[in-house]
């Protein structure tokens, strides 16, 4: 597993948000210390998350319940 993380100062709850090219898995880190891990997610989408206002939001309304998801 290679992630490459892209921390996000300007996010209330997320504190970095990562991408795993091989595995097409993107990574989230909360700073309450919760990591989640969304699978099958496209590098473009991952790109739209990393360039997005608003961390959070873009995962509530693109990435939570499209995506698969486990917590690490």
């Amino acid at each position: 597993m290679t992630v490459q993380w892209h921390e996000t100062p300007d996010s209330e709850p997320i504190e970095a948000i990562g991408y795993d090219e091989p595995n097409e898995e993107a990574w989230v880190r909360f700073r309450s210390g919760s990591v989640y891990v969304y699978s099958s997610f496209p590098a473009g989408m991952f790109e739209q998350f990393r360039t997005s206002d608003s961390k959070g939001g873009f995962l509530n309304r693109e990435i939570r319940n499209v995506y698969p998801d486990r917590r690490e």
